[in-house]
């Protein structure tokens, strides 16, 4: 399963919330997003027919009901099948240098870099 720009925003924000969430958390949660408001309901129809999420269970809304959406794949799972599958070893490196060299990474970002590899490397030896 392959998603659009907008379709992985919305996977970060459900990612990260651990928990379902209603379209109104989504929205709010949404703070970098590139689609408009009224797009979601068309953005979590189509993630639903690629099974990337799943209906969760309902909440109270104000006076309605609404539906809840959780991640149907976990973000490690996600990254190992459509990113990870086709790329080789060997060029990890050079998507990781890609990727620390953007403009607005924080050291907060390299610190929690550092951290997971420290972390993979004890598990390594």
């Amino acid at each position: 399963m392959l998603l659009t720009k907008s379709e992985l925003e919305i996977m970060n924000v459900l990612w990260r919330a651990e928990r379902p969430l209603s379209r109104a958390e989504i929205l709010a949660l949404s703070t970098e997003k590139t689609w408009k408001n009224n797009s979601i309901h068309i953005l979590l129809n189509g993630m639903l027919k690629k099974e990337a999420i799943v209906e969760d269970g309902f909440a109270r809304s104000g006076k309605v009901w609404g539906r809840l959406y959780a991640p149907n794949v976990s973000i490690a799972e996600y990254y190992d099948e459509n990113l990870f599958s086709q790329t080789s070893l060997k060029e990890f490196p050079l998507i990781f240098s890609a990727m620390i060299n953007q403009a607005d990474i924080t050291l907060d970002i390299i610190d929690e870099l550092e951290r997971l590899l420290q972390k993979r490397r004890q598990e390594l030896s």
